[in-house]
């Protein structure tokens, strides 16, 4: 039975029966690949945009809506922070887990249909989450929910390298990375101030009403698929396209500079907290939680990265960000309040716009199996949040603020270095096609 979405996209036409896509309104592909896909001002790329933009919101607030609400949670139902922290943990692990084998399945059933079967089984859970009536209810419930939102990333950017033209590829990923921080950005602040006055179950269960406006507005805008073929994937094909996507070597320096970008923000968010609460700042738990605030400029530049990538490329839009995010960090060593606030802008701006370039930039150097090559990225990417926490932790235990921010640098040097490396490469193949030419 063929997926709601189905649809071929214009390279496979050709090779495909006329019969392979129920979507296609003619027997001839067009002359020109890009020109029935969606663009800046063209038919249904405003929607599309807007329907992305909110399955990114939903995906951010959901995944962190815990983070906010540690200490609530630790005092309400009795338990250690670092039990409570299962909460959050629980959600990211779930994800990590599933993004691979939804990903494959989004290849049976669509991306569409996949990142809409997803979001609406998160938000479901999102409402069941405030009821839960114990720690390990909760984690269970928040694991569950990580799993069902693992469906939507790697589709997202699968989805939009299939249907958006290459050159504003970039600036759509963009706007989805955007709703990330967004929602991001609501899941620890307006999580924290509801929590204030009616309590945390409460501030969930605000988070999961906009989960589902948020499902019902992504569902109503998205268009429909247009380039999608189906194909069925079993274990040894996965295994087979996760080994082909490992071994390019572009896309394995893609997934090490996405993994390095969020060791830093994973570090740096982790740790902030308790640098802000100690001398010389002294500031008050609730001040220090409203700072997620900076995720805004995480919107405006993850949004930018198109234009960034149009003027500079993409190794130079790499550059830019790897020198934002490290300036950012040197900045937070001051013991000034301003300076750590500019601090912090600097490194969030780098980060969702070195995140924008990488994850666009592999959804477009994969050919084949998108959604496993993103799958990859996003594997990458939570593992660097992971590390970045743990480590970002330890080095602040270990040496303090200063600590934090030598492990922070170190990621963006390993960044510079695979981003010189490759630009050294291109050099060297620029050159020897040039000698072929003359020869």
């Amino acid at each position: 039975m063929p997926p709601a979405d189905t649809g071929a996209s214009v390279t496979d036409r050709a090779a495909a029966s006329p019969q392979s896509s129920t979507d296609s309104s003619s027997s001839a592909a067009p002359t020109d690949p890009e020109s029935d896909k969606l663009r800046p001002g063209g038919p249904g790329y405003r929607r599309m945009s807007f329907a992305l933009f909110a399955a990114g919101v939903a995906t951010f607030a959901l995944l962190y809506s815990t983070q906010a609400l540690l200490p609530a949670i630790s005092a309400d139902l009795d338990v250690a922070p670092d039990q409570a922290s299962w909460t959050v943990s629980a959600a990211t692990f779930g994800l990590a887990l599933g993004v691979i084998p939804l990903s494959a399945l989004s290849e049976r059933f669509g991306r569409r249909t996949m990142m809409t079967a997803s979001l609406t089984v998160a938000a479901m859970i999102a409402l069941l989450v405030p009821f839960a009536p114990s720690l390990g209810t909760l984690i269970a419930l928040r694991a569950v929910q990580g799993v069902a939102l693992a469906g939507l990333p790697a589709s997202a950017m699968a989805f939009l390298a299939e249907e958006v033209r290459a050159k504003a590829l970039v600036a759509a990923i963009g706007l989805f990375v955007a709703g990330n921080s967004i929602g991001g950005m609501s899941g620890r602040i307006l999580t924290g101030w509801v929590a204030q006055a009616w309590g945390w179950r409460v501030a969930l269960g605000a988070v999961g009403a906009l989960a589902v406006v948020c499902a019902v507005a992504f569902r109503l805008l998205v268009p429909r698929a247009r380039h999608f073929v189906p194909r069925a994937v079993g274990p040894r094909t996965l295994a087979r396209t996760l080994g082909g996507h490992l071994a390019d070597p572009l896309l394995r320096r893609l997934y090490a500079i996405g993994a390095l970008f969020m060791t830093v923000f994973g570090a740096v968010y982790t740790v902030i907290g308790y640098r802000l609460v100690s001398e010389p700042f002294n500031l008050p738990q609730g001040i220090v939680g409203s700072i997620f605030v900076i995720y805004l400029v995480g919107t405006v530049s993850s949004a930018a990265a198109g234009t960034l990538v149009g003027r500079m490329g993409r190794r130079g839009a790499l550059y830019l960000a790897v020198g934002t995010t490290a300036a950012g960090l040197l900045l937070t060593l001051s013991s000034s309040i301003g300076a750590v606030l500019a601090g912090l802008v600097l490194i969030t701006a780098g980060f969702f716009a070195g995140h924008a370039v990488a994850s666009s930039s592999v959804s477009r150097t994969a050919k084949t199996a998108r959604a496993q090559a993103s799958a990859l990225y996003q594997c990458a990417y939570y593992i660097g949040s992971s590390l970045g926490g743990a480590l970002g932790a330890a080095a602040f235990h270990a040496a303090g603020w200063s600590g934090t921010v030598l492990l922070g640098l170190a990621a963006m040097a390993g960044a510079v270095g695979i981003t010189l490396y490759a630009t050294r490469k291109a050099v060297v193949e620029r050159r020897l096609l040039s000698l072929a030419k003359a020869a």
